[in-house]
């Protein structure tokens, strides 16, 4: 900020940017008027991302997360927890994570038919080639600048799971493991071994576990 005020055409190069971020509005009001329940896409700084199809690895490993969270989520009534095409409205960027947890008191304000949503309190974005890098940077960074407590990113091909959590308003890698427990701060309590995100019997005896 300090540099852009010592330029001379600070007032011409602030006016330029202010001509292009309202073509971006423009730009991402049509985004909204041009997605349906088929599409999996997303807004990202003016461009309007269309994802591929992803490998099955992918779709099991989010799957299971999803299954495990929302469960302990729905028995302890702790919020809401979504996965795949849940729009979340960040301030300039519009995401659809692969799982996503809401706290009680955001998950109160949800209705039938609402297909966009605020920002949530934890996202897991289990990577592909094509998204690896944008989800271990520019998102990174955003998710972390907009205050979401808790960002996981999980490889499926190396069963692997990163988990950085905010401290002081930045991310911090707080486990990353092939195995072993991994315990939510943004779920209050939910705790599961790793290895049950890439494997399905795994997964039901953690099941079996939560629901008693």
């Amino acid at each position: 900020m300090a540099q852009l005020l010592d330029l001379p055409s600070a007032p011409q190069v602030l006016e330029r940017f202010k001509v292009a971020l309202d073509n971006e509005k423009i730009k991402r009001k049509q985004f909204y008027a041009d997605i349906d329940d088929d599409m999996k896409a997303e807004f990202i700084n003016g461009e309007i991302i269309i994802h591929s199809p992803v490998k099955k690895e992918h779709t099991d490993t989010t799957f299971l997360i999803t299954q495990l969270m929302r469960n302990f989520v729905v028995i302890n009534e702790l919020g809401y927890v979504g996965y795949e095409k849940v729009l979340s409205a960040f301030t300039r960027n519009d995401y659809e994570p692969d799982v996503v947890f809401f706290n009680a008191e955001k998950a109160k304000t949800f209705k039938k038919g609402m297909w966009k949503f605020p920002i949530p309190d934890l996202i897991v974005e289990v990577v592909s080639k094509s998204t690896e890098q944008r989800d271990r940077n520019l998102k990174f960074h955003d998710y972390e600048s907009h205050g979401v407590t808790e960002y996981w990113i999980v490889d499926a091909d190396k069963e692997t799971v990163e988990q950085y959590l905010l401290v002081k308003n930045k991310y911090t890698l707080h486990f990353k493991a092939t195995k072993g427990n991994i315990e939510s701060k943004a779920i209050k309590g939910f705790t599961a071994d790793i290895k049950a995100f890439f494997d399905e019997s795994l997964c039901l005896v953690e099941l079996k576990k939560m629901i008693g």
